[in-house]
């Protein structure tokens, strides 16, 4: 038997890119390589990088970064199409509500699974339209990103393998990789904070604890039934649903 190709992926730019593929399903099955790949921001991505997302079959990139942070791209445009679908706006009212679940929790993993879910919440609709981005993709490998492909990114990945039938703790598991793939990054950020106060802020922001993820994906069942009936109520058809599916599984 050949080896499974690697699902972490080195484009030069980027620190969190891999490949939703070769993860076991819960009817024997797996998913599929090269078809959807998760990242940080792939406008970060050198020349080098580019030529290895081209050749790794890269044709559509799905932005869910909002308009605020895509002003700060370098000028230039990218060799592939692409398509905004920010997964939440600025709002202070949400910004707001973000900070006072996050003071109230117990610890990082409920203040990070509570700010989830304020946003999966409140953006409902954001959540629903970047999975038919997914599924209205054209052919080729199609890649999602925001800023460093560990939160946004990792709850549409999750809602992605869920609807491939992918386990909730293989979900986790790639979840939680971001830590390991994004450390040199946080650990230049910890190094940087001016205060005990910033730095355990921040410790909070970088953390991708598995319990956080899993007690998302449980709560969003429990409130909707599942998580396809969750994008359902965003909006999604059952067609959208079933090409978000055949992306990963064929």
């Amino acid at each position: 038997m050949p080896p499974r190709p690697p699902r972490d992926l080195d484009w030069e730019g980027c620190l969190n890119v891999r490949d939703l593929g070769g993860q076991p399903t819960t009817d024997g099955g797996e998913t599929l390589y090269r078809r959807v790949i998760r990242a940080d921001s792939m406008r970060n991505l050198t020349e080098r990088g580019w030529q290895a997302a081209l050749a790794y079959g890269v044709r559509t990139v799905i932005d869910l970064r909002h308009a605020e942070e895509r002003q700060t791209d370098p000028p230039g445009t990218l060799p592939v199409e692409v398509v905004e679908a920010p997964f939440f706006e600025l709002d202070e009212e949400v910004l707001a509500e973000l900070d006072a679940v996050a003071v109230a929790a117990a610890d990082d993993a409920a203040a990070t699974r509570d700010v989830y879910l304020v946003f999966l919440e409140r953006f409902r609709p954001n959540v629903a339209r970047a999975v038919a981005a997914v599924a209205d993709a054209p052919e080729g490998a199609v890649v999602v990103h925001c800023v460093g492909g560990k939160d946004r990114t990792g709850l549409v990945s999750a809602f992605l393998l869920d609807l491939a039938d992918v386990s909730r703790e293989q979900i986790a598991d790639d979840y939680a990789r971001s830590a390991v793939r994004l450390e040199p990054r946080h650990r230049r950020w910890l190094a940087e904070a001016r205060s005990a106060e910033e730095r355990a802020r921040l410790a909070r922001i970088v953390a991708t604890p598995r319990r956080a993820l899993l007690e998302t994906l449980a709560e969003i069942e429990r409130r909707y039934g599942s998580l396809r009936d969750y994008l359902r109520a965003g909006g999604l058809q059952a067609e959208t649903l079933a090409g978000a599916r055949a992306r990963l599984r064929g």
